[in-house]
C-alpha cells in the first residue's frame, strides 16, 4: 500500500527524444501542460500505462492511490511530436496519441443564439463547467485499436460560497469523469462481484461500491476491468465510483470524489497477460496453504466444542476427506472481548490438538466489533481506533449496542493491535491454524464517517483491503515463512489477492434463483484479478417455506428421511446436491449456511452417496488444483476461468454465463434448474472435447445436450490436456502420490505440476518439485522433465484417452 505522495514535474522537450537520458526529464514520466490542467503519462513497462489528468498539477504528478504496489519504468519508451500535432508515446508493445489542444471537440448540433444564452444563464454553462477535451487513443505497436478518450471532467462537489455536500462532510473534492469509446462487439467483464446474473457487463450500469444489501447478494468493487478487445483497465479511485458500459457507444466512469482522473491500461495479446499486468501492478496472490483447496466444512454456526468434534469425528468414522473446520461467529461471551465462551469451548487447545491429529486445521471467524462496556473499548475510543463519525462519535449503524462499532485498520496502530489481539488470544494459546475476518466492507456504512486517512467518503471501497492487510502482513512479521495464511473474507479491493485471502460471495439465499446467479458472479470476481472466490455451498440464507410450499417439479433427491433438517423445502436436498457438484469445482470447496445440519450424510440416504462422490473427486484432483494455485501464484491469471479468457475467437462465448474453464482442462457445466436430467452445452469452437465420464470425443463449435442425472455434472476435457490425478487421501496433510496422469489426444499441450510442503512459504525462494509434462500430439508421446513426479514406469501411470 501506497500514500499519494507529491513528485517533481518534468520539463517536456518536443521531437522524438529517449525519455530515460534527457536531462530534465522525469525519471518515469511525460508531462504535458494544457492550458489550465496537466496530463501525466507514468509507463510501467512496456504493455502497461498509467494516465492521470488533473487541473492541479501536484495530484496529476502524485503516485496512484492505495493498492497499487507496481514501480514505474519507463524504459524503452520515446516521445514524439507528430505532423498533426499529436503527442505521439511509444514503447515496443503500444502507441498512444494525445490529441493536439487546438484539436476541435466534440459539439452538439447547432443551437440559436438565444437558446445557448439561456441555457448558459438557467444551467450555469454546465456542458463546459470542468470538462476538457483532452482526447487519446491507445493502440498495439501494430497499430490494433484498444482503447480511446474522448473527454473528461472534474467539477467541484461544492461550489464557491456553498456548503460542502452532507455526504462528504468537509471533504468535498471533486467529482471526476472519463468517457471512452465502447464500438460494437467490445465485451467487459470483472469490476468485482455482482449478482444479479450478468456476465458480459456492456449495457449495464455497475455501481462499484461494497454493498451488502445489493439484491441478489453483496456488490463488492474492484474497480479493474477486462475488455474482449485486448486490453485491461484499473481505475485508480477508491470513492464511489459508477461504471456505465456500452451506452450510446461509450464507456463512462465516473467517481464521487477525487482531485485527478487516474487509471492504467494494460495491453495483452492474451487475457492471462493482462492479468500478469495486473499482477505486476497490485501483487500476486500468493499459495494458500495446501488445506485450503481440500475441502472446508461450516455451518452457522458449530455453537460448541463438543459438536465441531463431533463432526469431525463423523467425516473419520466415515473414511470421507476433510482439511478444515470453521468455528463461526459467536463463539465469544461478549462482542469484542475477543475470546472464546468457556460454557462452550471449555479447552480450544486440547480441542484442535485433537483435531490436528485428525489431520484437520481450524478456521475461526474474528469480527472487527467492539461492543460498548467490553474490555477495550474504552481503550479503543480514546486512541481513535474505532470508525468515527465527523462528530467524533462511534458509528455502530443499525447495529444494536451488544455488537458496537468497527475498528478503523486504516489505522496503523489499530491494525498492529488487531493483529497482535488475535495472535496472542487464539493462534498462539489455543492453536488456531486460519482466521475468518468477516465485515470486511466494513458492514456499517462509512460513507459519512472519517477513518484514520481520511473520510469514508473519499476511500469507500478501501477498507477490505487494509483489514486482510493486517492480518497477513502480522503473520508473515511474526511468522516469517514459516507458516502459510489462509484469510477468509467478505469484500475486496484492488490488491486485496496478495494478503493469503479468499473472498466469498457472502450472505446468498438457498435458492435455486442463486444457484444460477451465483456462477457469473464468480467468473466476474475472478476475472478481476482475484483467484480466489468461492460460496456459501447451497446458499446462506433459508428462503421463507410456505406451509403449501412444493417444488416445481418431483425432486430428483428423496427428502422423507432428512425432514427435521430441511423441513418442507423438498427439493433442498437436490439443491445441495448440484451445489456440492458445482463447489468442487471452484477455487475453494466449502459448505456453509444456516441449517441445523451440513454434513455430506446430513441430506438423505440418496444425497450422501453422490456427495461422497464429488467430495473424493476434489481429492483426486488435488495434483492438477494445487498445480493451478501455484500458477495463478506466477501469473496472476485466476483458474476459475469465463470463456472468454480461453476463447477469444468464438464469439459465441461472450456471454456464457453458466459455463467456465477450470483450469486449461475442465469445461464445468453446473446444472442450475431443479428437476432437470439434461442440459445444453456449448463446446467452444478451436478443438475437440471429450466427454469427463465417457470419454466419447465430440467436435467443438456446437451445442449439445449433455445428460445430467442426478448424480453427474457435466464435464468435458479439452483435447488436448493432461489432467494428474493422485492417490485417496483423507486430508492434504498425508502424502498423496500420483496414481494416474491421464492425456487427452487432440493438440500438442504442456502442464506444469507443483508441489511442496504446502504449508510454507519457501516456494517464493524457488523450493518445491516443479515437473513439466510436455504431449506430443504427432508422436502420440508424453514426456517430462524436471522433479521426478512419481516412481511407477510411465507405462502403469500414464493414460492415453481414446474414445
Amino acid at each position: 500500500m501506497r500514500q499519494i505522495g507529491f513528485r517533481l514535474a518534468a520539463v517536456i522537450i518536443l521531437g522524438v527524444i529517449s525519455a530515460a537520458c534527457v536531462a530534465g526529464q522525469q525519471a518515469n514520466r511525460f508531462v504535458v501542460e494544457h492550458d489550465d490542467r496537466t496530463i501525466a503519462l507514468e509507463p510501467y513497462g512496456p504493455n502497461i500505462v498509467r494516465v492521470t489528468l488533473s487541473a492541479e498539477k501536484s495530484s496529476a504528478i502524485a503516485a496512484p492511490g492505495y493498492g497499487i504496489v507496481g514501480t514505474p519504468s519507463i524504459a524503452g519508451w520515446t516521445r514524439e511530436k507528430d505532423g498533426d500535432g499529436y503527442d505521439v508515446f511509444r514503447s515496443g508493445r503500444m502507441v498512444v496519441r494525445l490529441a493536439p489542444e487546438t484539436l476541435p471537440g466534440p459539439h452538439p448540433m447547432p443551437l440559436d443564439e438565444l437558446n445557448l444564452k439561456l441555457r448558459g444563464r438557467y444551467f450555469y454553462g454546465y456542458e463546459s463547467r470542468g470538462t476538457y477535451n483532452d482526447s487519446f487513443s491507445v493502440s498495439t505497436a501494430e497499430g490494433k485499436p484498444l482503447l480511446t478518450m474522448r473527454r473528461w471532467s472534474m467539477s467541484p462537489n461544492a461550489a464557491k460560497g456553498e456548503e460542502k455536500s452532507k455526504d462528504t462532510k468537509g471533504d468535498a473534492g471533486y467529482h471526476i469523469a472519463a468517457t471512452f469509446d465502447s464500438p460494437t462487439g467490445e465485451h467487459y467483464y470483472g469490476l468485482g462481484q455482482q449478482q444479479q446474473g450478468d456476465l458480459d457487463l456492456r449495457d449495464h450500469r455497475i455501481r462499484c461500491w461494497h454493498d451488502y444489501s445489493a439484491i441478489g447478494g453483496e456488490n463488492v468493487c474492484v474497480p479493474f476491468m477486462v475488455s474482449s478487445h485486448g486490453y485491461g483497465l484499473v481505475w485508480d479511485n477508491p470513492s464511489k465510483t459508477t461504471i456505465d458500459l456500452g451506452f450510446n457507444q461509450q464507456n463512462v466512469w465516473s467517481s464521487e470524489i477525487g482531485e485527478r482522473v487516474s487509471f492504467f491500461v494494460i495491453a495483452g495479446n492474451t487475457s492471462d497477460e493482462i492479468y500478469e499486468g495486473y499482477r505486476q501492478l497490485t501483487g500476486a496472490a500468493p499459495l494458500l496453504p495446501k488445506a485450503s483447496y481440500g475441502y472446508i466444512q461450516s455451518k452457522a454456526i458449530y455453537p460448541t466444542q463438543e459438536q465441531l468434534l463431533n463432526v469431525a469425528k463423523g467425516y473419520r468414522d466415515r473414511k470421507l476427506p476433510l482439511d478444515v473446520l470453521v468455528v463461526d461467529f459467536l463463539n465469544m461471551t461478549k462482542q469484542g472481548e475477543m475470546d472464546l465462551d468457556p460454557a462452550r469451548w471449555p479447552d480450544p487447545a486440547a480441542m484442535n490438538r485433537q483435531l490436528h491429529s485428525m489431520g484437520i486445521k481450524t478456521l475461526l471467524s474474528v469480527w472487527p466489533h467492539f461492543s460498548e462496556g467490553t474490555r477495550f473499548y474504552d481503550m479503543l475510543l480514546k486512541n481513535g481506533w474505532l470508525i468515527l463519525t465527523a462528530d467524533g462519535k462511534p458509528d455502530r449503524g443499525g447495529y444494536t449496542k451488544e455488537v458496537g462499532p468497527n475498528l478503523d485498520t486504516t489505522n496503523p496502530e489499530a491494525a498492529k493491535w488487531w493483529w497482535e489481539s488475535i495472535r496472542d488470544r487464539y493462534v498462539k494459546p489455543y492453536g488456531f491454524d486460519y482466521i475468518w475476518l468477516d465485515e470486511t466492507e466494513p458492514d456499517v456504512d462509512p460513507q459519512n464517517d472519517v477513518f484514520h486517512i481520511g473520510s469514508g467518503a473519499r476511500y469507500y471501497n478501501v477498507y477490505p483491503l487494509f483489514h486482510t492487510a493486517s492480518v497477513y502482513e502480522g503473520f508473515r512479521r511474526d511468522f516469517g515463512d514459516s507458516r502459510r495464511v489462509m484469510i477468509l473474507a467478505r469484500a475486496a479491493y484492488l490488491g486485496a489477492q496478495r494478503n493469503g485471502t479468499v473472498f466469498w460471495s457472502s450472505d446468498i439465499t438457498s435458492t435455486w434463483d442463486m444457484l444460477k446467479r451465483s456462477i457469473p458472479a464468480g467468473l466476474n470476481f475472478t476475472a478481476s484479478g482475484m483467484p480466489y472466490w468461492d460460496t456459501d455451498i447451497a446458499g446462506f440464507f433459508s428462503p421463507q417455506v410456505y406451509a403449501n410450499y412444493h417444488a416445481a417439479h418431483k425432486p430428483l433427491v428423496d427428502a422423507s428421511d432428512v425432514r427435521g433438517t430441511v423441513d418442507g423445502y423438498e427439493d433442498y436436498p437436490e439443491l445441495f446436491v448440484r451445489w456440492f457438484q458445482w463447489g468442487a469445482f471452484q477455487p475453494v470447496m466449502r459448505a456453509h449456511g444456516e441449517r441445523d445440519h451440513n454434513e455430506v450424510w446430513s441430506y438423505g440416504k440418496e444425497a450422501e452417496p453422490i456427495l461422497e462422490k464429488y467430495l473424493r473427486l476434489r481429492y483426486q484432483l488435488m495434483p492438477y488444483t494445487y498445480s493451478l494455485g501455484y500458477r495463478s501464484y506466477q501469473t496472476g491469471a485466476p483458474f476459475m476461468r469465463a470463456l472468454f479468457m480461453d476463447f477469444p475467437d468464438d464469439p459465441n462465448v461472450a456471454d456464457i454465463r453458466d459455463e467456465y474453464m477450470f483450469g486449461p482442462a475442465f469445461l464445468v457445466a453446473p446444472v442450475v434448474e431443479q428437476g432437470a436430467t439434461s442440459r445444453r452445452v456449448y463446446l467452444p469452437a478451436g478443438c475437440d472435447w471429450y466427454n469427463y465420464w465417457t470419454n466419447e470425443r465430440i467436435k467443438g463449435g456446437q451445442t449439445i445436450t449433455a445428460a445430467a442425472p442426478i448424480d453427474t455434472l457435466p464435464l468435458f476435457i479439452r483435447a488436448g490436456s493432461i489432467v494428474p490425478l493422485g492417490t485417496r487421501i483423507l486430508s492434504t496433510q498425508e502424502k498423496q502420490d500420483i496414481a494416474a496422469v491421464r492425456v487427452y489426444p487432440g493438440a500438442d499441450s504442456d502442464f506444469t505440476l507443483f508441489s511442496d510442503d504446502g504449508t510454507t512459504y519457501a516456494y517464493e525462494k524457488g523450493s518445491g518439485l516443479v515437473t513439466h509434462l510436455h504431449w506430443d500430439d504427432a508422436k502420440q508421446t508424453l514426456s517430462h522433465e524436471g522433479a521426478a513426479a512419481w516412481s511407477e514406469p510411465d507405462s502403469k501411470v500414464v493414460t492415453i484417452i481414446r474414445p
